[in-house]
């Protein structure tokens, strides 16, 4: 191969009416910085004086030189042209393409109505997604039950350890710290009605029954959504989940139960362990602002929360889980093998899942408003 060096740079000499070119007219050379407009500016004011174009003088020739000169001549071959070996195929080729008729170019609307009638679309696309993800993993967990010793222990442990085991630190700590900024909030307000000893009552009712679970299923949505819906998106860009396919190895038994259903064993575990750390943090913050006894803390709370709010939480904690693990595993099927499309996948399923819950969470305080509370 020739190097870049030893090129000749394309040329022309104007003789009488005859244009002489020469040089090397080929890609390696029209490339170098602005040389192809260069040429064709120039080529453009010298054509209307040009009465012979002689291209027997070029010294390597190839389709990119042959479109510039092309498009110098209009598309179409001057009268009297003279040319070398080789030379008279590429200039046929590229009359026949010229005279291909190219399909016309469809309009797409733009508008308002189209983007709006596309997102609802869009809409009902995820829904009815998610509900084929449901009744698919419905149909997994009953084949799982009827034989559990042929079930994907290995992944349900693993996503346990995961999914609970590993985010007993962060739990613990957003937990804590917005116990004791409740419990300090509270108490400054409460003491100027003298009614101190209600803050347990607040605390008990507002932790277990509502902030635990949210604050236990936001942070896993942020945390164990995303790396579910990006573990499945590089699946589907390393063409795993097709193997997985031509060996006959289903999805939905293998990849979505195991994830859904240590989701649904692990939250209501991390409730249980977000509710003791913000209750801790918020008597920790009433013994040193109210001077009130952890002794004291712990009794009130047995008698001012009905222990039905315990098990609301946790209830709260299964279809969290659930809901949480289902939209991760819908949201990372749903990734193309691209890097933008799994970027995208990932924070849709962070998105979608949080608003998921908090809907969720919405739906219980309405259904059992009359349910746990003392009055």
């Amino acid at each position: 191969m020739m190097r870049a060096s030893q090129l000749k740079q394309a040329g022309w000499q104007l003789e009488g009416g005859c244009l002489r070119l020469h040089g090397h007219w080929q890609v390696e050379c029209l490339a170098r910085g602005k040389q192809w407009q260069d040429l064709q500016t120039r080529l453009t004011q010298q054509a209307a004086r040009v009465q012979e174009w002689d291209l027997r003088g070029i010294v390597e020739f190839d389709h990119i030189g042959a479109q510039l000169l092309w498009q110098v001549w209009g598309r179409q071959r001057p009268p009297r042209l003279l040319l070398g070996e080789g030379q008279e195929a590429i200039f046929e080729h590229l009359q026949q393409a010229a005279a291909l008729q190219l399909p016309p170019q469809t309009k797409t609307d733009d508008g308002f109505v189209y983007k709006l009638g596309a997102r609802v679309l869009g809409f009902f696309q995820h829904v009815l997604g998610f509900i084929a993800m449901a009744g698919q993993f419905s149909l997994d967990l009953l084949r799982f039950l009827r034989a559990p010793w042929r079930g994907p222990w290995k992944e349900i442990s693993a996503n346990v350890y995961r999914a609970g085991f590993q985010a007993l630190g962060i739990t613990a700590l957003v937990g804590i710290l917005i116990g004791i900024v409740l419990s300090y909030l509270s108490a400054q307000q409460l003491r100027n009605f003298g009614a101190d000893t209600f803050i347990v009552n607040m605390l008990g009712i507002a932790i277990i029954r509502e902030l635990g679970p949210m604050l236990a299923a936001i942070l896993v949505a942020g945390r164990s959504g995303s790396s579910i819906a990006a573990q499945l998106g590089v699946m589907r860009v390393t063409e795993e989940l097709d193997a997985m396919l031509v060996m006959g190895i289903p999805h939905g038994f293998r990849l979505i139960l195991p994830k859904v259903l240590a989701l649904m064993i692990a939250m209501p575990l991390l409730v249980i362990w977000t509710d003791m750390a913000a209750l801790g943090g918020g008597m920790l913050a009433a013994y040193l602002e109210l001077n009130m006894s952890p002794e004291f803390f712990l009794q009130k709370l047995r008698e001012s929360v009905p222990l039905l709010n315990y098990w609301l939480g946790l209830a709260k904690g299964v279809v969290f889980g659930f809901l949480i693990g289902l939209t991760a595993c819908h949201f990372g099927m749903r990734i193309l093998p691209n890097t933008d499309s799994l970027g995208r996948g990932a924070t849709s399923s962070v998105v979608t899942s949080i608003t998921i819950v908090i809907f969720a969470d919405a739906i219980f305080a309405v259904a059992f408003r009359g349910l746990g509370i003392i009055f």
